[in-house]
């Protein structure tokens, strides 16, 4: 390897996540630029379908004491892992999308007449509910999580940065820019917020919404390049 390549994860990662970037001889930093607190909500007024977009609004609906009153209600939801999750936790998963938007143009096509409950976290996306609502799909929503930005100075010189949310994006902006880094996204919608904050990002996205995915396609990058 003719120099060392140095990566930026925006979120800690498990000590089998960094040993793949290790074992492929990359210097690694992570850190956690967002915090997630689970809030206090009330299971009232609960659909017969749920929503859920992330393993943090299934663990927050996890630990509800209420959770078993509707444990058996089909659950509709992105990302591999997260379904993994709910399926460890008890819930029965109907359907499974890469993104937000993959997901409503699903219940918009094969569930527009059924209602649902989306429990989200203080900072999200609009592009589900707006899809929904446009589409006169019925769904309330329980906020059941709140992100907090933790942003942190990269004094050091990066290669490139793994983002596993738009808020982790909006984390490393408030004291980061991004210029010549190779930008590695969990997903459409992260990218989205990426391209947001720089139009000219060099921005590659992982085919699944997956850690360790989006890890796999920055080694190959710069395997590639070296």
């Amino acid at each position: 390897m003719s120099r060392d390549i140095r990566i930026l994860s925006t979120k800690k990662l498990k000590s089998d996540q960094k040993r793949f970037l290790l074992n492929a001889g990359f210097s690694i930093i992570d850190a956690d630029f967002i915090r997630v607190t689970e809030l206090p909500f009330r299971l009232t007024d609960v659909a017969e379908n749920l929503i859920v977009t992330s393993q943090n609004a299934a663990k927050a609906l996890a630990t509800h004491p209420e959770v078993q009153d509707i444990r058996r209600n089909p659950v509709f939801c992105v990302g591999s892992k997260t379904a993994d999750l709910l399926d460890e936790l008890g819930f029965t998963v109907q359907e499974t999308a890469n993104n937000a938007q993959e997901l409503a143009d699903v219940i918009i096509k094969d569930y527009a007449t059924e209602n649902f409950t989306f429990f989200s976290g203080n900072i999200r996306r609009n592009e589900l509910p707006m899809a929904l609502m446009e589409a006169d799909v019925e769904m309330n929503e329980i906020e059941v999580y709140e992100t907090e930005l933790t942003p942190i100075e990269i004094n050091s010189e990066i290669d490139g940065i793994l983002f596993f949310s738009p808020s982790a994006v909006e984390g490393y902006l408030r004291k980061n820019k991004l210029t010549d880094q190779v930008c590695f996204c969990i997903g459409k919608t992260t990218a989205s917020a990426v391209e947001g904050a720089n139009p000219s990002a060099i921005m590659i996205i992982s085919k699944q919404p997956t850690i360790e995915s989006t890890i796999a396609k920055c080694i190959n990058h710069f395997n590639q390049e070296i």
